[in-house]
């Protein structure tokens, strides 16, 4: 394509070539492991589910079991398989038998690895075609009600009780919403399970539950038939249950998972190790499953100077894209992530705003990219801040962004109320219509503000990922180098579910998803 920037397509390609090279490298590691969590997500795709009397999920029931047998590194696939086949029992069945004390896995005879294998892919099988099904529909509703145009207006609720975000939902849909995510109650990310059925308490969210999932889906498929096009949903799968909840959003048809490790080892210290392991599986289940995964990068600058630090968010973009080919995600479904998070008081700021956005857009520009609102300068003037997003909305239909999470004039101050959400939807669909092709009418001086300032941006992160190349990704994150957060390679949260497969190890899934649809 020809750049408005001018920016040397060479150092594009070397960049690329570096941030492929690192992961690469990392997924040697990661083909080596396996997790608790995507033990417990083959166990939720082999159809078991539910709580026993206590409330522990039964797919962590399951893999407890396991791993207090010692035999985590033959997986979950081998050891549900061999009881199915001795015991002549459902994988429900073996689940609730591990629930009542009946079963203990690990101490069941041996049986054929033939037998073990044929019996688990003809489970795996039928979870594969409700996915695909699944995708066919969101397709067919797609085509037969169609869509908003891109940028897509992107907005949160966050109440806590589920049927309240539903009438939340609805109601932005109807104010002309076309994503909603519903934000996750405080710190479920730390939870090392996944709640089960409806919830109706939450602090600055709503738990992430399967249950939950459908009851928000079936609401936006019916305001989307009223409204006349189709409404995305998003949630949230990074955390320490990051290929469980996508195994749930792609049973229940999500659109969109927020879904990253490294924002998850920076934010939330969960252990580069096990996130790492844990985002390859849920990246494959979301690339099969036609979900819109979104990235973290946009974090780095709420912690990290947006003008000093720019270089990083785009290092971080580029290996999160290799990571995600890997998985067999394809460009389209990479919202990477970035952000609208300069300080308002900088001199020509708006100039080095839509540099970024364009660099980010030139670089990729088959991804439906991530644009984040102004969240770390907004300081409860609500007037200010309403312009504040206006620029941002400017910055984004000049630039072509394809998810854009609108600002909210309350910023700083309370969750969005709904009238809250009617100004910021307001806002972005006027400058969206009177700017739409705005962009395509417009260059930018030669060697100017704009042009040098993303020229630069492209040459650091490059050097940055060239240097990253030499060390790893694991070094670099131990170093400090994104978002200014250093974390240790055998620290944080969810290490001690980590373990190198067995010879007997399989899963599959991975055969069955990747690159496939």
């Amino acid at each position: 394509m020809t750049s408005k920037l001018n920016m040397d397509f060479g150092i594009v390609d070397k960049a690329r070539k570096s941030a492929r090279i690192i992961a690469e490298d990392t997924q040697k590691f990661i083909d080596r492991h396996t997790t608790v969590a995507v033990e417990r997500t083959i166990v939720r795709l082999l159809g078991i589910d539910g709580v026993d009397d206590i409330e522990r999920p039964l797919p962590n029931v399951v893999v407890d079991n396991i791993k207090k047998g010692g035999g985590l590194a033959e997986g979950a696939a081998f050891w549900v398989g061999n009881a199915m086949v001795a015991l002549g029992k459902t994988a429900q069945e073996v689940a609730e038998g591990i629930s009542a004390g009946e079963v203990d896995l690990v101490n069941i005879p041996v049986q054929s690895m033939d037998k073990i294998e044929a019996i688990i892919n003809k489970e795996a099988a039928k979870t594969v075609e409700r996915i695909r099904k699944n995708r066919a529909d969101r397709d067919r509703f797609l085509t037969e009600i169609g869509e908003g145009p891109k940028p897509y207006l992107y907005v949160i609720v966050a109440t806590g009780n589920i049927y309240e975000d539903v009438l939340q939902a609805q109601a932005a849909a109807r104010q002309g919403a076309d994503i909603i995510a519903v934000i996750r109650t405080t710190a479920q990310s730390l939870l090392d399970y996944v709640p089960y059925g409806a919830t109706t308490e939450g602090f600055g969210g709503t738990y992430a539950t399967q249950e939950n999932f459908r009851i928000m889906r079936k609401a936006l498929d019916e305001v989307g038939v009223e409204v006349g096009k189709y409404i995305r949903l998003c949630n949230y799968c990074s955390g320490l249950c990051m290929p469980e909840i996508a195994a749930m959003g792609a049973i229940e048809r999500l659109d969109v998972m927020l879904n990253d490790a490294l924002y998850g080892i920076l934010f939330r210290d969960i252990n580069m190790q096990r996130t790492l392991v844990d985002q390859y599986f849920s990246r494959i289940i979301n690339g099969f499953a036609g979900i819109i995964i979104n990235t973290g990068e946009d974090n780095y600058l709420t912690t990290s100077d947006a003008i000093e630090e720019a270089h990083t968010v785009l290092a971080s973009q580029f290996i999160n894209e290799q990571f995600a080919l890997l998985a067999g995600l394809p460009e389209e479904q990479m919202g990477l992530g970035h952000a609208f998070e300069m300080n308002p008081d900088t001199e020509d700021g708006f100039l080095l705003e839509l540099s970024q956005a364009q660099m980010t857009r030139e670089i990729f520009p088959n991804a439906p990219l991530k644009y984040m609102p102004p969240t770390k300068y907004m300081t409860g003037n609500i007037f200010k801040g309403h312009i504040q997003d206006a620029l941002f909305n400017v910055v984004s239909i000049m630039t072509n962004q394809g998810l854009q999470l609108l600002g909210m004039p309350t910023e700083a101050i309370h969750t969005p109320l709904l009238q809250d959400r009617a100004l910021s939807i307001e806002n972005a669909k006027y400058i969206f219509n009177n700017m739409r092709h705005f962009g395509d009418e417009i260059e930018y001086k030669k060697d100017g503000i704009i042009q040098l300032r993303a020229q630069g941006v492209l040459k650091e992160a490059a050097d940055l990922l060239e240097e990253i190349q030499e060390i790893g990704i694991m070094s670099t994150i131990e170093q400090g180098k994104f978002a200014s957060v250093t974390r240790k390679m055998d620290g944080g949260k969810g290490l001690d579910g980590v373990t190198q497969k067995g010879e007997r190890y399989f899963n599959p899934f991975i055969p069955m998803m990747l690159g496939g649809k």
